[in-house]
């Protein structure tokens, strides 16, 4: 019975992606411009290089705000329910906490933050 189901499921989602792309290809406007196989830079034309190498500083940066704004963010949902659990969510929160400053604090130590 469930492998049924599925078999439908899969078929389904093929033939519903198959008729899509089907319309698609038949409604899609057929003209073709030089210009749109060029690279798009906010309408300037590059000049030189196009490959720049970034200092890694900047990726580096973005990565440790996304991973705390994350973790940051799996913080609410315990804050909502942290009084229904007890202690032992003030502790996992605690804990939690203490990990992300040992991190942190890692990171500060490395130099991760620091613009040379």
């Amino acid at each position: 019975m469930f492998f049924t189901f599925l078999v439908v499921v899969v078929l389904t989602a093929i033939a519903l992606v198959a008729a899509a792309m089907t319309i698609a290809k038949l409604i899609a406007p057929r003209s073709f411009n030089p210009q749109k196989g060029e690279p798009y830079e906010c309408g300037i034309p590059t000049r030189g290089q196009s490959w720049v190498q970034f200092k890694v500083g900047y990726y580096l940066y973005a990565i440790l705000f996304l991973m705390f704004d994350i973790e940051t963010v799996f913080l609410f949902p315990w804050a909502v329910t942290a009084g229904e659990l007890g202690s032992s969510a003030l502790v996992c929160g605690i804990l939690f906490l203490v990990i992300l400053i040992i991190g942190l604090a890692y990171a500060w130590r490395k130099g991760a933050l620091e613009w040379k």
